[in-house]
């Protein structure tokens, strides 16, 4: 805690996107991460201090059981970064009763599920961090993302309730909302961003954000990070 000392974190999504920038990064740095995800087959190399954890966060009855063996099998884990999610976008609708309900507990209920599992952890250290990868769609609402938004809406009253709850335990909270990162997030959408540099985030900013975020003085907490491009440009997606 702010200062050069290995850490070791939980890193849900990460398998590829931001998430696997995350932990690339953290991991250059000389930590451990222990990374959640469905596929790791994108991870070539990887080096010793990647724990990977198979797992489908959307399988929401088994995940409590899967973070507590998480937590008994690294009982030394001292921060945790809430990534993985998904996009779909559409007017409310044209969204089925069970798409609804897939989208709320991917991008939602299984970072509270997350968080639950480890506040324990660390208010029982007395230290860490819980980071939480949001959007600019929690900051501001828009046609044929009212699912996404509220998702995001309620990840930022979360965090900011957390925050509170944590201060006192020396835990700390951050939201990071990123606006138009050039990942993977977009291949299944029919939209995207510009393609001049300008026109997005690229997934290595984030990773940058969040390592700055961990390197921090123990006595301070980033509440909230809001991350854009210079120029936001939306183009669609060749089909």
């Amino acid at each position: 805690m702010g200062n050069q000392a290995s850490r070791k974190l939980l890193i849900s999504g990460a398998t590829h996107g931001i998430g696997k920038a995350i932990s690339r990064f953290l991991l250059e740095q000389g930590n451990e991460v222990v990374g959640i995800g469905r596929d790791f087959s994108a991870w070539t190399d990887p080096p010793d201090r990647l724990h990977k954890v198979t797992f489908d966060l959307s399988d929401l009855e088994r995940l409590p059981g899967c973070l507590n063996e998480v937590i008994r099998s690294h009982p030394d884990l001292d921060g945790v970064v809430l990534n993985a999610g998904y996009g779909q976008f559409g007017s409310l609708e044209e969204f089925s009763f069970q798409q609804i309900r897939q989208m709320i507990d991917v991008n939602l209920t299984q970072h509270i599920y997350i968080a639950r599992a480890m506040v324990p952890q660390l208010k029982k250290l007395g230290r860490g961090d819980i980071i939480i990868i949001g959007s600019e769609s929690a900051l501001s609402g828009g046609k044929r993302g009212s699912l996404y938004s509220a998702c995001k809406f309620a990840l930022r009253g979360f965090a900011q309730s957390l925050r509170a709850e944590c201060s006192t335990s020396g835990a700390r909270v951050c939201l990071i909302n990123p606006g138009m990162v050039d990942s993977d997030f977009f291949n299944e959408l029919d939209f995207r961003p510009g393609d001049a540099p300008e026109n997005y985030l690229r997934v290595e900013d984030i990773a940058e954000v969040v390592h700055w975020v961990l390197s921090a003085h123990p006595g301070t907490v980033f509440d909230e990070i809001n991350l854009n491009p210079l120029k936001k440009v939306i183009q669609s997606n060749p089909s």
